[in-house]
């Protein structure tokens, strides 16, 4: 994708941008920027969607509904994206540019993942029957630090991408875990405020994203109240 590891922080800087600061982004924008992040909508599909969401609500004669959050401008970020598609502009990759001018240098990926590491060995999981969260866990602060030794002893490390998608790997098996380990109250608790904080949206959304944003609500939700860390290089 292109602007890989920017996708992010260009999306909330451009949307605090046109609403004209005020708060930052909400759990839910967050979650809404990965899912459209994981479906691969180009960033600049989404940043001509923010805009043309703007655009709209700026001609608007009565503007007592401000914008208040980016799930306003998911269907302009949807039709913006189809547009880019049949207009074959497509979605290139992204051009090979040095680790130090991204800011992604061996020793500060190695870094990254050995703090990650002590993070997932101090964090205080629950226990499922049947899952150990605590083991998978600990299996994976053990493949982190040995990412880290590779990023630090590789002349030619493997491309960012496939560290990333590896790190996607273990969050996602983190997540299952301690979905199956968490509580039914608790996982029907983090879904009703995922149900409450959609319902401006509902009407704006195909099914398909509104689960997948309730998924990522609920990921992120998690690692929150357990103290884990988000693996992906983004967080860096």
């Amino acid at each position: 994708m292109e602007n890989y590891f920017n996708y992010f922080t260009e999306i909330e800087e451009h949307f605090l941008r046109r609403r004209g600061g005020g708060l930052l982004l909400s759990t839910l924008d967050w979650a809404l920027i990965e899912t459209w992040k994981d479906a691969g909508i180009p960033l600049e599909a989404v940043l001509r969607g923010i805009d043309a969401t703007f655009e709209h609500y700026g001609r608007r004669s009565s503007k007592t509904r401000k914008i208040n959050g980016l799930g306003f401008c998911s269907q302009e970020v949807l039709a913006a994206a189809e547009d880019m598609k049949e207009a074959a502009v497509g979605v290139s990759a992204a051009p090979t540019v040095s680790r130090a001018s991204q800011g992604f240098e061996p020793e500060t990926i190695s870094a990254f993942l050995r703090r990650n590491a002590d993070l997932l060995d101090a964090a205080k999981l629950p226990q499922g029957v049947g899952v150990s969260v605590c083991a998978i866990a600990t299996d994976s602060a053990a493949t982190l630090r040995v990412l880290a030794r590779q990023s630090e002893t590789r002349k030619e490390s493997s491309r960012l991408e496939d560290l990333e998608r590896h790190l996607t790997v273990i969050e996602e098996k983190l997540f299952a875990a301690l979905l199956a380990a968490t509580p039914d109250q608790e996982i029907v608790a983090v879904r009703a405020q995922a149900d409450h904080e959609l319902t401006p949206y509902r009407h704006k959304m195909p099914a398909a994203q509104i689960e997948q944003l309730q998924k990522q609500y609920l990921h992120k939700r998690l690692f929150e109240k357990y103290g884990l860390p988000r693996l992906s290089l983004f967080y860096m």
